[in-house]
């Protein structure tokens, strides 16, 4: 029996006892993960889902947390002189071993959701100040942690490559105004931003957070 899962926004078709990488989960080596987005099963009799199949599962043990292949990028700016960057970058990944395939059952079975780094931490961060409620406006649900906007008035985010009017004003929807918040974000916030803007990699490409650190220094 074989089961299409999806995770991360890509497809991967299994059965029992594979192994496999995917985009970080949040969980730590030895647990067991389930993932619930099922697209079709595959055996004796093909199920596909509209466009997940109700009850279905697939069940992983975490071998352990990787890094990819490095891939170097590199970026050179049309129309001025001297302007290009090369980064490398190696994607953060989760080893898995495909322990079971369920066929239903899977919504009553209590195992942990598999669900991605990037989400968990922006969850966690708009959990955090619920206590200060009475005093204070919480931030958005799944603002990052370095979301909040700064004293002394908000920085032109076009200066940044690849920032346009449309992406400076979801930027300051999403609470991120000035230069300063930009270089301060970790690893986790360029996932939920990333996410929230609904342009995975970007941030890297570009090299937003190196550009703010020489607009903030300056």
């Amino acid at each position: 029996m074989f089961a299409v899962l999806k995770t991360g926004g890509k497809q991967y078709k299994v059965a029992s006892g594979d192994t496999l990488q995917v985009e970080r989960l949040a969980a730590d080596a030895g647990e067991t993960v389930q993932f619930n987005d099922i697209l079709m099963l595959g055996g004796d009799k093909t199920v596909v889902g509209a466009p997940f199949v109700d009850g279905a599962a697939v069940q992983a043990e975490v071998v352990d947390q990787i890094k990819g292949e490095k891939v170097i990028h590199f970026v050179k700016r049309r129309r001025k002189h001297s302007s290009k960057r090369t980064k490398g970058h190696r994607q953060q990944l989760t080893l898995l071993r495909v322990t079971d395939i369920l066929a239903s059952g899977g919504d009553k079975s209590g195992v942990k959701a598999a669900v991605g780094a990037g989400s968990v931490a922006a969850v966690a961060v708009a959990a955090a100040p619920k206590k200060a409620t009475k005093k204070a406006a919480a931030p958005k649900a799944d603002a990052p942690k370095a979301e909040a906007p700064a004293a002394g008035g908000a920085d032109d985010l076009k200066q940044l490559s690849g920032v346009g009017p449309a992406l400076e004003k979801k930027l300051h929807e999403a609470g991120v105004t000035t230069f300063a918040q930009i270089a301060a974000w970790t690893e986790e916030d360029v996932a939920a931003m990333d996410e929230k803007l609904s342009f995975k990699g970007r941030i890297e490409r570009e090299g937003w957070i190196e550009q703010a650190k020489e607009k903030t220094q300056g």
